[in-house]
């Protein structure tokens, strides 16, 4: 069944009309991305008051892991938004109920695979990891408790990427709100107030996760009545679109494996050089991800627009989609530059109290301000390619960054150390821009003109 699912690009629309509609995509996409490192830095906070910079370094590794575990399995996320947008933007209200029931299948599957999987997945997460037994010892603890949410996470991906398909940003925000003020809440209450330490942040996690998973299925349920539709069991299954959902998913999980390899590579490389540099580290890369998450606001806009004028098969509004996105990412990343520049003593004096821990992260700060404009091009170039779901060419321009990164760690490391390693990732950044950058051209002639 065809049906009007929402607004449709718009091939003719004057340029003022694209601004408006990326910002109101993007705003409340930035503030649901804002809270998810807003979790991660009071995560930090919370036990950067502990009297042990291990404390901090065992958060952030057991993080490294579940990055492993989650972000590998982001495809549920990203393949689905791309999926659904091009059915959003056909009109297609049945292909947008199986957008959304093959991703949720597949997520309960995987996320019960885990759990079964738990103790080899450990034993091999935490053999790879060279941190001080202080470390490991908190990561372990966080993991055995945290690995207990890997159903609800994945299916929050699905729902997260279903609604962002369908350019509900509003509910999107209220989930991630919903997800990480409850996380946040239940962090002071559980390691402050009672004092439980490691394991209050983990158990924080999990209960967050299960309530969002249970008020993302309400909140998609109630839209899909307001979509219409029907549920045809002959669709969910059409060989060609679980061909075409198998092969995205495998791309964007290489992709996705390649990259959080890279920042796993990162922090091993930080606790060979000790547990402070280590700490330094997880601060500066919780400022990474504030700025990363701002400006994936414009990226995911981007995302969405460009999905819809594939699926609409308009080039013209293919192109503005791109256009627009690209001068408020910009723009928004000067301005993060900026602020780092100004404020970044101030900001790192909030994750902890250690002295010798803040002063090494003050010096890494000119890192910080660097990071924006080199990081702005591969966000918004990840976005654009997403919701083209041409993510072979993302597969390739990742495994490309990454054989660059590891050269430039090689070269780097020894001579410069902990500097070294912040160049290093620097070009790894830059690397995933350039490669996706080459292949875009290519991308926006596949994107068909709607006949005349």
């Amino acid at each position: 069944m065809t049906v009007s699912c929402g607004p449709a690009p718009l091939p003719g629309a004057p340029v003022g009309g694209w601004h408006r509609r990326v910002w109101a995509l993007a705003g409340p996409i930035m503030l649901s991305n804002l809270s998810t490192p807003l979790l991660g830095a009071v995560d930090t906070a919370v036990v950067g008051r502990l009297p042990d910079a291990a404390y901090i370094g065992g958060v952030a590794v057991g993080a490294i892991v579940f990055n492993f575990l989650y972000w590998g399995f982001g495809f549920l996320r990203m393949g689905t938004t791309g999926f659904t947008a091009q059915a959003f933007g056909a009109g297609d209200a049945d292909e947008l109920r199986a957008t959304l029931a093959r991703p949720l299948i597949l997520a309960t599957g995987l996320g019960l695979m885990l759990i079964v999987l738990q103790a080899p997945i450990g034993w091999l997460a935490f053999s790879l990891m060279d941190a001080s037994a202080g470390v490991e010892g908190f990561a372990l603890t966080y993991f055995d408790i945290r690995i207990w949410s890997a159903p609800a996470a994945l299916i929050n991906y699905a729902l997260l990427g279903w609604l962002l398909g369908t350019q509900r940003t509003r509910a999107m925000l209220l989930l991630q709100v919903t997800l990480n003020g409850i996380n946040i809440v239940l962090d002071i209450v559980f390691v402050v107030g009672l004092g439980w330490g490691i394991e209050g942040v983990a158990l924080a996690s999990v209960i967050a996760e299960f309530i969002a998973a249970a008020l993302g299925l309400a909140i998609v349920a109630r839209a899909l009545r307001r979509a219409g539709g029907g549920w045809d069991r002959a669709r969910l299954i059409r060989r060609d679109r679980l061909v075409a959902l198998f092969r995205v998913n495998v791309d964007i999980f290489l992709r996705t494996l390649s990259l959080i390899f890279a920042f796993a590579y990162f922090t091993a490389k930080g606790a060979v050089l000790g547990d402070v540099t280590l700490a330094a580290n997880a601060i500066l890369m919780h400022l990474q991800a504030f700025m990363a998450y701002g400006l994936d606001g414009f990226a995911h806009a981007a995302e969405i627009l460009t999905g819809g004028a594939v699926g609409a098969r308009s080039r013209t509004a293919f192109r503005q989609a791109v256009w627009v996105s690209t001068v408020w990412a910009l723009g928004l990343a000067v301005v993060i530059a900026a602020a780092y520049g100004l404020a970044g003593p101030a900001i790192i004096r909030l994750f902890t109290v250690l002295p010798e821990v803040r002063a090494v992260a003050v010096d890494l700060l000119p890192w910080m301000v660097v990071s924006p404009l080199v990081s702005v091009w591969s966000f918004l170039l990840d976005g654009i390619f997403i919701g083209a779901t041409r993510t072979g060419a993302m597969r390739n321009a990742m495994a490309l960054s990454v054989l660059a990164y590891l050269a430039a760690c090689a070269l780097l490391i020894p001579a410069l150390g902990n500097d070294g390693l912040w160049l290093a990732f620097m070009i790894f950044m830059a690397a995933r821009a350039v490669s996706l950058g080459a292949a875009y051209p290519r991308l926006e002639r596949a994107v068909t003109a709607p006949a005349r």
